[in-house]
């Protein structure tokens, strides 16, 4: 790897016919790994010998980029690494492409790769002033541009991830409101009669809104009282979309609550049609009952029972959190809601205003059932032991320390 320094002839002014003076440009030549020769001009000297410096480095750790690769334009380089991701949901190509065009190529898409690798305080800037106006949207654009910038490091055509703000990937949204067991009751009956059983599988049996609308009559079995979730129907751009659940813990078995299982049968006896793979809940003219209806009459619902803030997911929150009020394990959780993480399940094991009247009823009688020490003279009296000295007259006292 060299320097080389070279004089450039001053160039002649067409319209004054002067002629500039001569300058100097440093040409730093290298041979890379894959064996042909690169080099990149400066006008300055120090600049020419950082860059040799770099490279030098970049060599000797093995973590030598092309610079043809690094000058790519990242918004070119997106759109190659969001086309050959197959495996995505339709759903999650539609978020993808959203967080893209809003919020990440119109900062980072016409900058080069190599330029974007050296941007950590462009990211960090980028990332704050999202964060400050959409904070759960922020996180979600800086998952992306990190698992982006992760591929492009893997790939070898940027050296480092320039992603590196802590916690700016996590989520916090504010905590959802959770239903009683009554006003989850209310809400069905508040229900047209054919969605009734909506909100109460939702909430009973966990599910979510994609798993309810994908149920169908072979899903049932009523003879021991389960319900196999193997489907989720979403609406994306351009029509629904038919799929398996959301994680691959979603794929599942669960027991219906006994409670439920007469309405269950009822429904699948008057309402639904008789081939196996005919849908469990129907739209008002036949066919898969569609996420906009399904919508309208739970907005209508939720305003007569009075709780116009719960969202249809809430009857699943709901459900989740009185399973943990039960005493529900984090894989209890996990396996009855279909989560992948035990992060995700232990949201649901935080305390309720009824529960926690239980535990604090359960304390107290543990108190009263407890032997009393009482204390006196520098001794200890144990309820059920003959006391050495007159025990004083509150139940535990301690010895003037004056």
């Amino acid at each position: 790897m060299v320097i080389e320094e070279r004089r450039v002839q001053g160039r002649k002014d067409p319209k004054t016919g002067k002629v500039s003076k001569p300058t100097v440009r440093y040409d730093v030549r290298y041979r890379g790994p894959d064996g042909k020769e690169h080099c990149k001009t400066f006008h300055a000297k120090k600049e020419a010998e950082k860059y040799e410096r770099e490279q030098r480095t970049a060599l000797d750790k093995g973590a030598w980029i092309d610079p043809r690769d690094a000058s790519e334009k990242f918004g070119e380089y997106v759109d190659r690494w969001l086309a050959d991701r197959h495996d995505l949901r339709p759903r999650t190509v539609e978020l993808y492409e959203s967080l893209l065009k809003l919020h990440i190529k119109p900062r980072f898409g016409g900058l080069p790769l190599g330029k974007v690798a050296s941007s950590s305080a462009l990211v960090r800037s980028w990332n704050a002033e999202l964060a400050r106006e959409y904070p759960t949207t922020a996180a979600k654009a800086y998952r992306l541009f990190h698992q982006l910038c992760s591929t492009a490091v893997a790939d070898g055509v940027i050296g480092r991830n320039p992603c590196t703000v802590k916690g700016a990937g996590q989520e916090h949204s504010p905590e959802r409101p959770t239903a009683t067991v009554a006003e989850v009751s209310a809400l069905a009956s508040a229900m047209p009669p054919d969605l009734r059983l909506t909100v109460v599988l939702a909430a009973y049996c966990q599910l979510r809104r994609g798993e309810v609308l994908g149920l169908e009559r072979h899903d049932f079995d009523l003879l021991h009282g389960e319900v196999t979730i193997s489907r989720s129907v979403n609406r994306v751009r351009g029509g629904l979309s038919i799929g398996p659940p959301k994680t691959d813990a979603g794929e599942r078995i669960l027991k219906i609550p006994e409670f439920w299982l007469p309405e269950v049968g009822e429904h699948l006896a008057s309402r639904v049609g008789p081939s196996n793979d005919a849908p469990f809940f129907t739209g008002p003219e036949g066919g898969r009952l569609s996420q906009l209806t399904l919508n309208h009459a739970f907005q209508a619902a939720r305003q007569t029972i009075g709780r116009p803030e719960l969202r249809f997911h809430d009857c699943r929150h709901s459900g989740l959190t009185w399973s943990a009020a039960t005493g529900a394990t984090t894989a209890e959780i996990m396996r009855r809601a279909g989560h992948k993480s035990a992060a995700a399940a232990m949201r649901y094991q935080h305390a309720t205003s009824d529960r926690d009247a239980v535990l604090a009823a359960a304390l107290s009688e543990m108190a009263q059932a407890a032997p009393v020490i009482t204390i006196s003279e520098g001794s200890r009296d144990i309820r059920g032991m003959e006391a050495k000295h007159s025990a004083s007259s509150s139940p535990l006292s301690a010895p003037d320390q004056g």
